[in-house]
């Protein structure tokens, strides 16, 4: 469970920092049209306040606190899951991103109202219209991991 705490801590330190630069340091919510090129058109910072889930889905609803509450239930199944469950370091390491992906926009939407979204990345001619931050990676990462490199359950249910 070590593995699992300690990447979700430097997950979650490396998600607020990055969103610390990119909000009070690059301030990219005042730069011109919310974006500030990085190695454009591959990566690109665009400023995107996500108030909803995936994809700005439910973004009109006043979904906060509901959505921190998922958040926080998601992240303490996951640790009771994993401590329980038949795992190998890899699996730790998938929880933890998730686990701290997780608490990383929790905490945007208690400081913010929001999810702060600034990476956009589009390449060879298609644009995406979509932005993300460290902690949506993590979480993604985190969850195709856990189905991946989880062994489920072992017993035999032929018998």
């Amino acid at each position: 469970m070590r593995l699992t705490y300690w990447t979700g801590f430097w997950v979650f330190l490396i998600d607020q920092l990055s969103k610390y630069i990119v909000l009070y340091r690059i301030d990219l919510p005042t730069q011109p049209n919310g974006t500030y090129d990085v190695f454009p058109p591959f990566l690109v910072f665009r400023m995107a306040w996500n108030r909803g889930v995936n994809f700005g889905l439910f973004a009109n609803f006043d979904m906060r606190w509901a959505l921190v509450a998922v958040a926080l239930a998601i992240s303490a199944f996951v640790l009771w899951w994993i401590r329980k469950q038949p795992a190998n370091r890899w699996a730790y390491v998938s929880a933890g991103l998730l686990v701290g992906g997780a608490l990383g926009n929790v905490v945007d939407r208690v400081l913010h109202g929001a999810v702060a979204d600034f990476i956009n990345m589009s390449c060879c001619g298609i644009t995406n219209p979509y932005a993300f931050n460290i902690a949506d990676i993590s979480i993604f990462l985190g969850a195709v991991g856990l189905v991946f490199f989880t062994d489920g359950d072992k017993s035999d249910k032929t018998a």
